[in-house]
């Protein structure tokens, strides 16, 4: 019983282990294989254009996929990088891409898919199969990447867009020089999508032979400092024009787009114009200095004017401070006057207090006499009546206490 037990528990660690290691191993399936439209491709010496091994593989920066950018506004397949991604069934695969743009699909008139299409990112699930298709297009021709996910693995490749014809020109130039001078006028070329175009001619024409230019055909240039651009040297004439007018086209007109604009995308400029104003250099010092000389006898006249100003004004100023310090030192004598006439005033009062002083304290010393005169006098009068009174009084006393001796009163001392 216990042999089959362990036998029975070794089965199910087995087809544990078993489902455990199987299913990781097929979910992290990722293979990527990148393609791109040959339509002059030859199978067993038949034409066939089919989609095809690219020339360069895309898997790191120097090796990166060529596509032209789709300046006919329309992602069609010789406009992209297919991308085949072969995953587990039932997964998805998440495309992520920097300077490029990846759609599900391509143009057509039913469904259109122009340059405005697509994103940076797009995830496809596949369901019960086990692969998924990307076409991704660029605009730029800056290296990008474009990174594909399943799980936990990734592979990354990178496209590159080659520059198309020549959409845009324009023109840099001074608006204006000094006659008989030579100016640089510098013409930019780009394609549909800003980028810019080398190794392209360039023919410039003056209107009216109002300038004289080196050489009429100028090459966009190729390197770091002049990469499309094309640099005209053009020289104005002493007298007789005042403005150069200098127009510019594609020498080839191959090496152009067509003139009309395609819907979705700007209108091509292939014919711009430079227009420099001439300077007569001569007549504008001249005129400078006629200038100058009338600001300056107008700042003569203005200084004159002022200083005359300023003279009135400080002889005005002194004749009122004279009159005002008449005015004052006047003012000033009176008050002197009336200074001494009010100490005079004063003394006078001072002596008449004195004199007041003197006179009622006189008069206080003579009422102080006078009164105590009167008091003296009264007290003595007073006293007399009392001396008189008492004596009254104890004769009477002693005359009763005669008649009544025993009813006697005292005597009043």
């Amino acid at each position: 019983m216990n042999s089959f037990k362990k036998i029975a528990l070794a089965m199910v660690a087995a087809m544990t282990l078993g489902t455990l290691v199987s299913t990781p191993a097929s979910a992290n399936t990722l293979s990527v294989v990148a393609t791109t439209w040959k339509a002059d491709r030859t199978v067993s010496g038949v034409l066939t254009p089919d989609y095809d091994t690219p020339a360069t593989a895309g898997t790191a920066v120097g090796t990166a996929i060529a596509r032209a950018v789709p300046e006919d506004n329309k992602i069609d397949k010789e406009d992209v990088v297919r991308f085949v991604a072969t995953v587990a069934a039932g997964t998805s695969v998440t495309a992520s891409a920097t300077n490029a743009t990846i759609v599900s699909a391509l143009h057509s008139d039913a469904a259109p898919v122009s340059s405005a299409s697509g994103s940076a990112s797009l995830t496809i699930a596949t369901g019960t199969g086990t692969t998924a298709t990307f076409f991704v297009y660029t605009k730029t021709t800056a290296i990008g990447t474009v990174v594909f996910t399943n799980g936990v693995n990734t592979t990354t490749f990178y496209v590159q867009g080659t520059v198309g014809k020549i959409h845009t020109l324009s023109v840099t130039a001074p608006a204006s020089a000094a006659a008989g001078t030579k100016q640089d006028v510098v013409v930019t070329a780009v394609d549909t999508f800003g980028n810019k175009v080398s190794a392209k001619e360039i023919t410039a024409t003056v209107f009216a032979n109002t300038g004289t230019l080196d050489t009429a055909t100028v090459s966009t240039g190729d390197t770091l400092a002049t990469f499309g651009q094309a640099t005209f040297k053009v020289t104005l004439p002493a007298t007789g024009s005042t403005r150069t007018l200098i127009t510019f086209a594609p020498k080839t007109a191959g090496d152009a787009v067509s003139a009309t604009a395609i819907a979705g995308l700007a209108t091509p400029v292939l014919a711009p114009f430079a227009e420099i104003a001439i300077r007569d250099m001569a007549a504008e010092l001249a005129a400078a200095n006629a200038a100058l000389a009338a600001e300056k006898a107008a700042a003569a006249t203005a200084k004159a004017a002022a200083d005359k100003a300023l003279a009135d004004a400080l002889a005005k100023a002194a004749a009122d401070a004279a009159a005002a310090k008449a005015t004052a030192d006047a003012a000033a004598v009176t008050a002197a006057a009336d200074l001494v006439k009010a100490n005079a005033e004063i003394a006078k009062l001072k002596a008449d207090a004195v004199t007041a002083k003197v006179a009622a304290d006189k008069a206080l010393a003579d009422a102080q006499a006078a009164a105590k005169v009167e008091l003296d006098a009264v007290k003595a009068a007073n006293a007399k009546a009392i001396a008189d009174l008492k004596a009254a009084f104890n004769k009477l006393a002693r005359q009763w206490n005669k008649s009544n001796p025993k009813a006697r009163v005292a005597l009043v001392k």
